[in-house]
């Protein structure tokens, strides 16, 4: 007669699974979390605008501006898209160039929130370029948001003990 055998057996069970460790208390990894997200949103906002003005630059061959002179007729320039060079608006705000500069300062702090996210998770260097990669192509970073948010809210449920204590 055969003797069944238990469904697992002790030496057979597996290796333990590793145990997992944050960079930070919960509340720190929460509040990186918010400032990413709020980040991301704005990165992507600007990323949108810049795209809709580098296709106005190069497509269409106008600059969107406030304020200043017409250089053709010398009338008084209001708000609006004007050519860009040699002619169009003297003496008025560029707005076109205003987004470029205000973008690049934004994926600069966008990039902060990220390394403080992924440091604070300890995850893998290839995440941190994925998130780098979010303010880079556009409508990526409403997607890389969606994605490491649920993540990031996953791996908290699941190892409540894993967050430093102070």
């Amino acid at each position: 007669m055969i003797e069944p055998k238990p469904a697992i057996q002790p030496e057979q069970s597996g290796p333990k699974p590793k145990k997992r460790r944050f960079g930070g208390t919960e509340a720190q990894i929460r509040s990186a979390l918010k400032f990413y997200k709020v980040m991301a949103y704005l990165t992507g906002a600007m990323l949108l605008l810049l795209c809709a003005e580098l296709i106005a630059r190069y497509g269409f061959g106008v600059s969107l501006f406030a304020g200043g002179t017409n250089a053709v007729t010398g009338q008084p320039f209001g708000f609006g898209f004007a050519e860009s060079e040699p002619k169009g608006v003297i003496g008025g705000f560029n707005i076109s160039t205003s987004v470029l500069i205000v973008h690049g300062w934004m994926y600069v702090v966008y990039l902060v929130s990220n390394f403080r996210l992924w440091s604070l998770m300890r995850w893998p260097f290839s995440k941190m370029v994925l998130l780098a990669l979010g303010g880079v192509i556009p409508l990526l970073s409403f997607i890389v948001e969606k994605k490491f948010h649920a993540q990031v809210e996953a791996e908290l449920a699941a190892n409540p003990q894993a967050s430093k204590r102070y």
